[in-house]
């Protein structure tokens, strides 16, 4: 298990490793066979008495306590584990906890009872060879009931060695099993679950995924909990600090807190994701709220009007240009097809081009004649990588073209019927434009450690449909719907907006964009208007790279 996102598994305290505290050091401590408070002694009784049942008085809780903790911290293993109702187990246990862990001798302040329990506080002397002895204070609790005999006797529990341990768990003081693992950004910087919320789990499964194949790092010297299986669990006390692996990602952490900040702006459930054009590495990833449904890698919806690039790239191959007649017409159909509205106005003398950055819908179908039942489906795949698994280093959903005939074929061509992507897919299909050719995403900068990563084969996008696209998409920034959204930002600069209809009551915004050599993508779920919902939250990313 990967240390530094150590996950506490406390299981099970494998009767020994527990114990801990005692009112003084080590001491032979006898007598205890016959005492007045313990279970387990050789007292007899009268065959013909009842066994007593009752609860423990007070005065009975208290002088049980106190027999067991004296004879615990002077050392009498014998002697405490007699004062439980289950001898055999404590014994192993509170001889365990000396040898396995270390502990030389134990200092126990008891507090006021509540009831039956009896909390303190445990102040053990750990001697690992090479550290010395060290100081190691933490709070417990007991319980006092009955022994089989009636005998006031403390409930023999794991936790009152130690309040994290179960049963099944063995206390260790040693070599932790693996160094701790550090996740850093791409400049080396600490990435922290607790400023980047977005990336809580995301950093688990980085560290529990591909600690071990780290070869760098030194383990500390620590107590800590080892469950059952013999697998390392929650870490209770570090004698000794280890030098932490460095588990490197794309990740940019000045862009990451931008996207952070970006998507507790918006006014629903969002999503973003921002790409290095150049490598297809992960630059960031935020949702809204952190602690639901990953938005930007996950949860793939129909991408709306942005999948017009995908659509432009399969008719611009199929002869059309920028400036091909495409009228814009709302109502239009196709073969008495589906009627589709637009949100531009009316324009008979539209081209392609102006059909793209106005969001035209009607001017893209009546061009469906070009595109054949799988020409989206293969131009995605072909172009964009879009369809195989991906495998970037953390969980992500992949996109779907399925392709079809008539009102499903015409819905797809402007990203709806059963198109569906993710921010992290649309991000890539900027970048592609970018760039001109597809750069599979990765999260981390040894992509090789990923397991089932397979090279994904594409064709570069031809240089004639390249510069078409990268023209409509600035277009799209400079005279069409993203100007709003993109208006303060200079460099290379492309975008498109989109909205989907997803079966409520607003449809979900989208946008994509590239600045420079990064791109970015964003969805707000029921957000409208992309521009005005998504079209933020991307220009912020994008201003912070």
């Amino acid at each position: 298990m990967a240390r530094g996102v150590k996950i506490a598994i406390v299981s099970t305290v494998v009767a020994g490793m527990f114990g801990v505290a005692g009112y003084g050091a080590y001491n032979i401590y006898t007598g205890l066979d016959s005492g007045s408070g313990g279970g387990g002694g050789n007292a007899t009784r009268a065959e013909a008495a009842p066994v007593n049942t009752a609860p423990p008085s007070p005065q009975e809780v208290s002088a049980t306590a106190d027999d067991f903790l004296t004879a615990w911290s002077s050392g009498d293993t014998a002697g405490a584990a007699k004062l439980t109702d289950s001898v055999m187990t404590a014994t192993a246990a509170l001889t365990a906890y000396k040898t396995a862990a270390h502990v030389t001798s134990v200092n126990i302040v008891p507090r006021p009872a509540v009831g039956t329990r009896v909390p303190f506080t445990v102040t053990a002397t750990v001697d690992y060879p090479g550290i010395g002895p060290r100081p190691w204070t933490y709070s417990s609790s007991l319980a006092v009931g009955r022994n089989p005999l009636g005998k006031p006797a403390v409930t023999w529990a794991p936790s009152v060695l130690h309040p994290d341990l179960v049963a099944g768990d063995t206390l260790v003081t040693g070599p932790a099993e693996a160094p701790d693992v550090d996740v850093v950004d791409r400049d080396g910087k600490v990435l922290d679950a607790v400023k980047y919320p977005s990336l809580t789990q995301i950093l688990k499964q980085l560290t529990s995924r591909y600690a071990g194949s780290l070869h760098a790092g030194t383990p500390g010297i620590e107590t800590y909990i080892k469950g059952p299986d013999g697998a390392e669990g929650k870490t209770l006390d570090i004698l000794r600090k280890g030098t932490a692996a460095k588990l490197r990602t794309t990740l940019d952490a000045g862009m990451q807190a931008a996207a952070e900040k970006a998507v507790q702006k918006a006014t629903g459930a969002a999503g973003v994701t921002a790409l290095d054009t150049e490598t297809g590495g992960i630059l960031a990833v935020a949702f809204n709220p952190p602690t639901g449904t990953d938005h930007a890698l996950q949860d793939p919806q129909a991408p709306g009007s942005t999948f017009k690039i995908v659509t432009s790239t399969a008719l611009l191959n199929a002869g059309l240009t920028p400036s091909s007649p495409s009228p814009c017409h709302s109502g239009d159909n196709v073969d008495n097809g589906k009627p589709y509205t637009n949100v531009s106005r009316d324009n008979p003398a539209a081209t392609l081009q102006w059909d793209f950055e106005q969001s035209c819908n009607t001017g893209f179908i009546r061009q469906v004649k070009y595109i054949g039942p799988t020409s989206l489906t293969t131009t995605g795949a072909n172009y964009f990588g879009l369809g195989p698994a991906w495998y970037v280093g953390t969980s992500t959903d992949d996109a779907s073209i399925p392709g079809g005939t008539g009102d499903e074929l015409t819905s797809e061509m402007i990203g709806q019927g059963q198109v569906l992507m993710t921010p992290l897919n649309m991000a890539s299909v900027a970048a592609t434009v970018r760039e001109g050719v597809f750069h599979q995403p990765t999260i981390l900068q040894d992509s090789s450690l990923i397991e089932q990563r397979t090279h994904i084969s594409t064709t570069p996008l031809p240089p004639g449909v390249k510069q078409s696209l990268q023209q409509m998409m600035h277009g799209t920034v400079t005279e069409g719907t993203a100007q709003p959204a993109m208006s303060g930002l200079s460099g290379k600069l492309g975008a498109k907006t989109g909205s989907a209809e997803a079966g409520n009551v607003q449809p979900n915004g989208w946008f994509t964009a590239y600045r420079d050599h990064v791109s970015a993508a964003g969805i707000v779920l029921e957000g409208g208007h992309g521009v005005d919902s998504a079209g933020p939250i991307v220009a912020a990313v994008l201003a912070a790279s």
